[in-house]
């Protein structure tokens, strides 16, 4: 044990940033592999043949496949993402909708509450007619 160990020597600064570096196109690639596959189950477009076909030609040649994929059907991928949100978003409005329906405010008391704010001059009456319909609804 008298001999000196030069870890430091023995793995550059350089070689530390590449292995870092590799580590991270990795995640991203892995990460961009889930993203398509989930975007192939979701498409409602695609049939059933057309969803086992991108399957199985990213799983056996996944970097050609993906990067397919993308070329192909990149653009779309963005907006059905979107639509996904949006419906998560209008599930969780819907939600609390009706939570907050079933906590015990009833119509009438809305109603005073928008009589109230109009009263006050916050909104016209154009936007109480809709909000009281919304309500009575």
């Amino acid at each position: 044990m008298g001999g000196n160990v030069y870890l430091a020597y023995d793995y550059p600064v350089l070689g530390a940033f590449l292995t870092i570096m590799w580590i991270a196109l990795w995640i991203l690639w892995f990460v961009l592999l889930f993203r398509v596959i989930v975007d192939i189950f979701r498409d409602d477009r695609l049939s059933g043949w057309a969803k086992t076909g991108w399957l199985v030609f990213t799983v056996v040649l996944p970097f050609l496949g993906v990067f397919v994929y993308l070329i192909a059907r990149g653009k779309g991928m963005g907006e059905r993402e979107l639509a996904h949100a949006r419906a998560q978003q209008e599930q969780a409005d819907r939600y609390i909708r009706e939570t907050a329906r079933s906590t015990g405010t009833s119509e009438v008391d809305e109603l005073a509450r928008l009589s109230e704010i109009r009263t006050r001059g916050d909104i016209t009456d154009e936007e109480y007619q809709r909000a009281k319909e919304k309500i009575l609804h």
